[in-house]
This record gives C-alpha cells, structure tokens and sequence, in this order.
C-alpha cells in the first residue's frame, strides 16, 4: 500500500537539505545587485501569536522571489530585546521587581529571559522555512549593537541634533518613566467636566475643567484674546477655590471660546496646552503629581492620594463649599500609554532629546522619495509629522537598556561624553577620567537609558555594520523596510529621522505595510490583549507550515484579516492539488527526457499553455514588484487551478496514455510542455510553498536543471506571448466548458458520449482547432466533431 505524503516530515526533511546545503547563505561579494532587507526586530515581549506569522511571512515571500530574480539577497533576523517591553515581561514571568534589585541582577536575569524567548523566536522562523541568512542574526543589546546605538548618539550631539534639558515631559506614572508622543495612543473615555467657581472683584467666575485634582497647580487662567464676553477680566486676577491663591487672566487664541464656559483654567501640567503655556507665557511650576502617579504629600484635603481618589475628594470638598455648579458626563479623549494603557502625565524633567520639530519640511519631503506600499500609507507618516508637537524625547527612567553614554560635572552640571573608541560603555559601571571645561574633576554618571526605538530605529546602521572596521557599506541604502502600519509613526519615522542626520539620505527605498490579523472586527490579535489563544507552533505542527504560508498571501497589502483555523482549509486543498498534480505529471514524465526533446511539433494548445505561462509569470511578477502578495496568489491559483489542472491536463490526457492513437511525437509535446507547465508553476509558488515546491524539485526536476535548490532557480523569464493563441486557448476553454455544463445539467458522467458536435470558431482560430480535434474528441467523449468558421 502506497505511503500517504507526510506534508511536515516533508518540510522537516526540506529545511534540513537547505540547511545542509548553504541555500540562504548572503554572498557580498557576489557580483550580483544587492537586495537588503531590513527586517522588524520583534519585540521580546512574550510569545509570537498568528498576527506576527502573516506580516513577517508576507515579508519573507519577497525576499525569496527577489533571489528567483538573481539578486543577491540580504536577509537578516533581529530581535529587540532591550527596554521597557522585555522588563516587563521579567518582571512578570519570574515576580520580581527591577526597582527592588541592583541594575546588574536584573540585567541578568532579563538576559536570560530574553535569551529564551529568542531561541522560541528563531524555532518558529525557521520552521515556517524562512530564507534568513542566520550568521547576520543580531540582537538590540548585543555589545555592537549598543555601540552603534551610542555611536549614533554621540553623533548626534555632535551636530547638535541631540541635547538635554529640563522641561515639561510625557510621563507614564504605571512605568515611571518619561515617553515620546509617538507611544501614545488616543481612548475616548467617559469623564465628567465639572463647572467650579472661582472669584474675581467680588463676583464669581465658572470655570470648567475635566481635572479638578489639579486645581492646586492652577498658575493663571485664559480667555480668547476674541472673546467679548470677557474683555472686562483680562489682566485682573482670580481666588482659585478651595486654596485662595490668586492667579492672573490672560488671553492667548488657544482658548477655545466654544470649549465648557469659555474660561480655561491653566495648571501644571494638566495637557499638552498647559505644558505650551506654560513655557510661551513664562509661568510659575506648581506640581501636584509626583512620578509615581500619587498627589504630592503636602497638597490641603488630597496629599499622598491617587489621582483617581484625589479628584473624588477635591469634588467632595468643592460641593460641600457649594463651589462646584455642574458635573456634566461627557466622553473625553485621553491619551495613553501605548506599553501599558496607563493615561499619561506630563511632568518636569531633565531628558534627552532628539530635535525633530525644525526639520519638519525635510521630514514630510522624505515621504515623497520613499516608495510607500501600500501609497495609502505614506498618508499615515506624513500626518504624523504634520502634527507633531514634541521633540523626541530618548531617554528612559528604565533599568534594562542602551545606556545613555555620558556624564554630568558635579560642579557645573554640564554633560560630558566618552571617547567613540571606548564604546559601548556604561556610565554607572565606569568612571570619567577627564577634566570638564570648568576644570571640575567629579563627575556623577547617568542612570537613565535610550528608549528601546531609540536603538530600534538604526536597524540599517546594525544591519550594516556602520561604523564598524568590518562595515557592509554596500547595503546602504537598503532596498526594503517591511513592518506593520501601527509603527509608521515610531519604527519607520525615527528610522528616517536618524538615517538623514546621520547620513543625509533615505534608509531604504521602499517601504512595506503589512495590516493586522483580527480576533474579532476591529480588535488586534495581540500578546498584550491577551487573544492570541491559536499558539502558532502548535498551528504548524498540525496543518504544516506551507499551510500557514498559502494562508497569509491571502489578502491586499496592508488590510486586515481575521484568523480562524477553518481558513486553513483553503490552504491544504491546495496543497492536495499540487500533490497530485505533480504526482501526475511526474508519472507521465517517466520515459522523458528533457536533453532529448528536441525538433518538437508542439500542437496549437501545447504552445497556448506555454503562452498562458508568459503571461501569468510577467502579471505574478509585476504584483510581486508591488510586493502583492495576494493579489500574485491570486494571479497564479487561477491559472494553476483552471488553465493548468482543471483544463490542459485534461485536455491533453488521452494524447499522454495512447500515443498510438495520438502519435508519438504528440504525447512527446504534452510531456514537453507538461514539464515547462509543472516546472515554471512549482517556481510560482515556490515563495508560497517552499517545502511543497522543492520536494518535487530534489524529486525530479534537479538532475536536469542544476540548481541545489529549486529557491537558486531563476523566475521564469519574460517574454512577450502571442495574443491570438492566448484567445484560442480561451475560445477551446469555453467550448469545453460547454459540454461539462450540458452533462451535469443532464446528471451524466464526465466520461459519457456524446453525440457528434458542430462548433462555430472564429476564422483565425478554425487551422487550431482542427489540429486540436484528437484532444478535442478525447476530452469531450464525443462521437465526432466538425468545426465551421463563424
């Protein structure tokens, strides 16, 4: 009894061959062009779930169609293992807490835990066959990559582009860390907006506010320069309630007329107004918030409180004092932390900075030299950057990270930076030995580290070794930039930021926008909502990984899809189909021999097919240049399922079974162009179905064609086919196509006769179809056919 085809001991047997034999292996001094890839780090932030397996794979069919192309291929993995992500997975998998242990305990132990997770990482890929060249793997807190991590750094203080200084900052009190704008994300919340009075020259004012925890930081109150209603209060002052502190009433065109009463009460910092008011109008700094999120000890009525109780005792105490008119429920729009769902502060601080926001017209005309895939996209980045309102903000109140390489002069504060040789280094671990311009000798080191994108985002400076003594300068600019849309406005923009201040020119040329997988409308599968139930390992192991891989080629670029594991069935019908399609088309190929097939008479249908297979190769080609995935899937399924299997194989099986009714040479034809069919679809589908395609390649095709691997293959070469065979082809289809719908109509076999058939051809197709008549009759069971020009 004949073994059933074993799809995963295949894809094992598969992966070991290539392995065995270097197929992936990057050769840079190849003389073939360059295709660099910068590939998303993943996170190391718990386990991979199905939405990483349709973007990273979507990926990886590009880059083994570009190598079918005859570029040499660079394709690396990283993993981005430092920073708040990777803490927190620490701190959670083993119940510790970094604030309760030395740096260097905890370093340790997030080393370990990462280090695990990373071996999971990589067991994943390369079960999936990704064609990743494993010596360029790298890791975000590698000591070469932390070095050009502070090496980009320290450039950047260099031209000015980096500094330091003391300023209202985004700040997580859950994380108890400062933020960049682009970690934020934006929730409508239900809130209130409660109308409290002030008092001013004897009368009352209502003021509305959404935070009245903060009334105690109130340093001013602002009304539209505009604003008629209130012409008569400017410059005066107001008794803030419940505290009696007078405050001053000032005009500023932010004010929104429109907005609660008209009077906006001005604290710090209640939003990112607050913090602009408070440096354009030079204001007092009263804080209420410390950095753990709790109200300062020595505020009246709410010292030491949470925010959340804080502002049910300050409302408490302003009812009692009848000073608080109206509580009105509204949805508020509030922004939080995109780590940790924590609504964000802002405090002072003294941070790190990268400038961004004076080069905001370089920024916006960087989008138009980079090829967004999909266009739409590049919509996403370019509003990013149009209302940016921050500077990024790169240094991180954290414990596991790049640290942040300098000094400060215990004498006169000014920071001073290590030699570029002694890189990487670690500020708290080694002394400065150096004299500052002040002539102080002490030095007090910094404790913060760069936020975990401020690392990330030299991902092509990694990739290249910039920097280095070893450096691959050639990759620069790399080719592609493949990852999600929801870090456009992180991953992609700071790689662009850095890439032209460091180099002044774009990272890579084109950009590939992956979307999302969806456990229901709307929700993001992710590690942190916790609905990745469908472990993708365990999906592998029971409908294998070519399953998994036709699975997510299956929509545009850069849209949503949903999972669910019946979608799976799509994929292993297929499989099945190409199994035994091979199957068959290798049976028939026994006595062939492709060296000797020469002087061939190819019958009109044979030279269709071979027609078809142009036009499907130069049409899959131009979708996968556009780095559609799906739509070239689609492209090919339909020629494989019904040019190549539905209609040629049957049309062309009886010449195939009796070359003594066909002729000789005739079934030689099929077989000829049976092999160019079934080679030139398994090259297809080979960055679909990698282990599918090269069994049947080590099986059959490679004593022949030379290649170790059917992925060092060329993609079948363009060429222009003949638009009047392609018509034939279509016109024979539908004549077919017309029998098998009269014999299931009428519930007969596929195989029953038929009566004589007369069939209307158009003149320059009438000299094909009566050289196709013996396929015709054998195809159709019919008893005779007579073919007449319309």
């Amino acid at each position: 009894m004949k073994k059933k085809f074993n799809f995963i001991e295949n894809e094992h047997a598969m992966q070991a061959l290539w392995e065995r034999e270097s197929v992936y292996t990057y050769h840079p001094d190849s003389d073939r062009p360059i295709y660099a890839i910068d590939t998303p780090p993943p996170t190391v932030s718990g386990s991979l779930h199905i939405g990483h397996i349709f973007s990273y794979t979507q990926a990886e069919m590009i880059a083994r169609f570009k190598r079918m192309q005859g570029f040499s291929v660079f394709y690396p993995f990283g993993f981005d293992d430092n920073g708040l992500p990777t803490e927190r997975l620490v701190e959670k998998e083993l119940g510790i807490r970094a604030a309760d242990m030395p740096r260097s305990v905890f370093t340790k132990e997030c080393l370990a835990v990462s280090g695990k997770y990373e071996a999971e990482f990589k067991a994943l890929w390369q079960s999936l066959g990704f064609s990743v060249d494993w010596s360029l793997e790298y890791r975000t807190v590698s000591e070469t990559a932390q070095r050009i991590s502070q090496r980009s750094f320290l450039d950047l203080v260099s031209k000015g582009k980096a500094y330091e200084k003391t300023s209202p900052v985004l700040w997580c009190p859950h994380c108890k860390t400062s933020i960049a704008q682009a970690e934020l994300e934006t929730e409508s919340q239900p809130s209130q907006m409660h109308t409290v009075l002030f008092e001013c020259d004897g009368r009352f004012l209502e003021v509305a506010t959404t935070r009245p925890e903060l009334l105690y930081s109130c340093v001013c109150l602002f009304v539209h320069p505009d604003d008629t209603r209130f012409k008569h209060l400017v410059g005066k002052t107001a008794t803030v309630p419940l505290f009696g502190r007078q405050v001053p009433i000032y005009t500023d065109s932010k004010a929104d007329p429109e907005k609660g009463t008209g009077i906006v009460l001005c604290a710090t910092f209640g939003d990112a107004t607050d913090a602009e008011w408070y440096i354009e109008h030079q204001l007092p700094l009263i804080l209420s918030i410390q950095p753990d999120g709790y109200m300062a000890p020595d505020i009246p009525y709410i010292g030491g409180m949470s925010i959340r109780n804080a502002r049910e005792q300050i409302l408490k105490h302003l009812a009692e004092c009848g000073l608080l008119t109206e509580s009105k429920d509204i949805l508020h729009q509030v922004a939080v932390h995109d780590r940790c769902g924590t609504s964000a502060e802002i405090l002072p601080s003294r941070q790190w900075y990268i400038e961004i926001l004076s080069e905001r017209e370089r920024l916006l005309a960087a989008a138009d030299a980079i090829n967004w895939y999909p266009e739409s996209m590049k919509k996403r980045y370019t509003a990013w950057v149009e209302n940016l309102k921050w500077d990024w903000c790169i240094s991180r109140q954290r414990y596991f990270g790049v640290p942040i390489p300098v000094w400060y002069c215990e004498t006169c504060g000014k920071p001073v930076f290590p030699n570029a040789d002694s890189l990487p280094i670690n500020p708290t671990e080694t002394e400065y030995t150096g004299t500052c311009s002040c002539g102080g000798t002490t030095f007090i080191p910094e404790t913060a580290v760069f936020d975990t994108w401020a690392t990330s985002s030299v991902t092509p400076q990694i990739n290249g070794l910039w920097g280095e003594p070893n450096s691959r300068d050639s990759l620069f600019p790399m080719t592609l930039r493949t990852q999600a849309h929801e870090i456009i406005r992180t991953w992609a923009f700071y790689t662009i930021v850095k890439s032209l201040y460091h180099m002044d020119r774009l990272p890579w040329q084109d950009v590939m926008i992956s979307g999302f997988v969806l456990a229901k409308r709307g929700e993001k599968i992710s590690k942190s909502k916790g609905n990745a139930s469908l472990s993708p390992q365990m999906l592998i192991e029971k409908h294998s990984a070519d399953a998994m891989r036709y699975w997510a080629a299956g929509s545009k670029l850069g849209t949503d899809t949903f999972f669910s594991e019946d979608a799976l069935d799509a994929s292993k019908r297929f499989m099945t189909k190409l199994l035994n399609a091979g199957q068959f088309v290798l049976m028939h190929l026994e006595d062939y021999n492709p060296y000797e097939a020469e002087s061939l008479r190819l019958l009109p249908i044979d030279k269709w097919m071979l027609n078809r297979i142009a036009e499907v190769s130069a049409e899959a080609e131009e979708a996968l240049n556009a780095y559609e995935t799906g739509t070239a899937r689609q492209i090919l399924d339909a020629f494989f399922w019904n040019d190549l299997c539905d209609f040629y194989i049957e049309f062309v099986k009886d010449r195939l079974y009796k070359p003594m009714i066909h002729g000789k040479s005739e079934r030689t034809a099929a077989q000829y162009t049976l092999y160019q069919a079934l080679f030139s679809t398994l090259k297809f589908y080979a960055p679909y179905t990698p282990h599918l395609t090269e069994y049947f390649y080590q099986l059959y095709f490679r004593q022949y064609e030379g290649q170790s691997s059917i992925h060092l293959t060329a993609w079948p070469e363009r060429q222009s086919p003949d638009a009047t065979l392609l018509d034939f082809g279509e016109a024979i289809k539908d004549e077919i196509a017309i029998v098998r719908r009269y014999k299931s109509e009428h519930q007969l076999s596929m195989r029953a006769d038929m009566p004589p058939l007369t069939i209307s051809v158009a003149p320059e197709h009438y000299k094909w179809f009566w050289a196709s008549r013996l396929d015709f009759l054998a195809c159709t069971h019919a008893e005779s056919v007579e073919f007449e020009m319309k």
